[in-house]
């Protein structure tokens, strides 16, 4: 009998600006022309879609590099993750071109209120029938951000992530305990659409949230979107195995990525939850050709883009760290920021004696990406085995390289294959919860379903 093996999840990252992290775009493989028009999303979408992909996962910010509270030459200049569109309102159009792929959209607790967010994630599950996710992000370039939004009352970094408490839990209480199962009944003949006695009144008045009233969508296919989470600093790993079902790693290697997963599902369990039921997601930047050779070749023309200044811009506006400014040879744990502590967290726990000249020339070339895959089609399936089999991770979300869906159609014919015959594909499914858990709606462990709609009877 042969051995069952593990499926892999599949997702691609994406970014709606002219590059995907690193400027890329005066590249003829990339997409300068073509990330405003909404055609090269839609035909994206329809390809991945095509080829059997589980997601495709939209990063996003309001904010952009800033040093001092200004904008660099480079940002502008250069195209570093600037200018950028909003990949939300994209979302209903790609659904309609797809028929399975799911959606990951990006979307913040600081900046946003919990009621607007819960309702435009209700609208997209119903609009997507069921296939949309939410990808829980405390901010990015909050600095910025919180300048563009006028917020002033800052918060550390771990405030943020207690805030993020109650802003989900807020979200949670309207998706799950506003509207009773057999709430909504459109019955024409007694002119009744819902029933008022199976409808509650959400009341929260906590530290950081404070909403009164009855949620006005009612159940949509999964009620809750697929809750994604992408910090890995101390706090952000707590957050996520109190409440992520997939959490969003930038494993580096296979020892990194299995202490990650390990580490996320043994907190789970202390939740209560199920640690198997918390999928774990690396990124993965794929270069692959017909020959190694050809693939090496390939690879360095892309790293070849990539420019140490422009680096050092990208990583001050994700810490708040301006590494152009410091000595070079000044250790990366001595400086410590607010902002953007899962990255400096990332290089100072690898290496504890990293100096900031160091720091750049990784982040050149690897920036925020996870594993870094270079070779034939043999070479790079047997590779994403051993990082599966070795990490216990779940599913890969792939990062182009030079920004276009040339590398994306690469390894949809080359790789895939492969894959697939080796009995890697995931099982299709009706929705995005589905495919990660085989139920369209929250586990029952999960703590949602020990809240209720006022904050009064909130177990401890």
């Amino acid at each position: 009998m042969s051995e069952t093996k593990k499926p892999i999840l599949l997702g691609a990252f994406e970014m709606m600006n002219p590059s995907n992290g690193m400027p890329t775009w005066t590249d003829p493989r990339g997409r300068g022309d073509d990330w405003d028009r909404l055609d090269y999303w839609v035909d994206l979408a329809a390809m991945l879609d095509e080829a059997g992909f589980d997601f495709l996962f939209f990063a996003d910010t309001y904010g952009y590099a800033t040093l001092e509270g200004r904008m660099p030459h480079e940002v502008a200049a250069h195209g570093i993750q600037f200018p950028a569109l909003d990949p939300m309102l994209a979302i209903p159009a790609l659904a309609r071109a797809t028929e399975n792929i799911g959606f990951v959209v990006t979307s913040p607790t600081t900046v946003e209120m919990p009621y607007a967010t819960a309702r435009r994630f209700a609208t997209l599950d119903r609009f997507t029938g069921g296939r949309i996710g939410w990808n829980i992000v405390t901010g990015s370039s909050q600095a910025t951000t919180d300048d563009l939004f006028g917020v002033t009352r800052k918060l550390t970094h771990d405030q943020r992530y207690d805030a993020a408490d109650d802003f989900l839990d807020t979200c949670l209480r309207f998706w799950e305990h506003s509207w009773d199962d057999d709430a909504e009944l459109r019955d024409r003949a007694r002119g009744l659409y819902a029933d008022p006695d199976k409808l509650h009144r959400v009341e929260v008045d906590g530290e950081y949230q404070r909403a009164h009233g009855v949620f006005a969508v009612p159940p949509t296919p999964q009620r809750t979107p697929v809750l994604f989470q992408a910090g890995t600093s101390d706090r952000g790993r707590a957050y996520a195995a109190r409440n992520a079902e997939a959490v969003f790693i930038q494993g580096q290697s296979i020892a990194s990525a299995a202490a990650h997963v390990a580490d996320i599902r043994a907190k789970a369990e202390t939740h209560g939850r199920d640690g198997a039921e918390v999928k774990v997601v690396s990124g993965m930047t794929v270069t692959v050709a017909p020959t190694t050779e050809q693939a090496k070749a390939l690879r360095a023309e892309y790293e070849a883009l990539l420019g140490l200044d422009d680096a050092a811009v990208m990583f001050a506006g994700i810490t708040g760290i301006d590494l152009t400014g410091v000595d070079p040879d000044t250790r990366l744990v001595d400086l410590r920021t607010d902002y953007g502590q899962t990255l400096v967290d990332r290089y100072a726990k690898n290496d504890p004696d990293v100096r900031v000249r160091g720091v750049l020339d990784q982040f050149r070339t690897k920036a925020i990406r996870g594993f870094q895959i270079t070779g034939d089609p043999v070479e790079v399936a047997d590779e994403i085995e051993a990082i599966i089999d070795g990490s216990g991770i779940d599913g890969l979300m792939l990062e182009p390289t030079f920004g276009g869906p040339d590398s994306y159609r690469a390894f949809i014919d080359l790789v895939l294959p492969i894959l697939v015959e080796r009995g890697r594909a995931s099982a299709p499914a009706d929705t995005l919860r589905e495919r990660f858990s085989g139920s369209p709606r929250l586990s029952p462990s999960h703590r949602a379903h020990r809240l209720t709609a006022t904050t009064a009877s909130v177990p401890a």
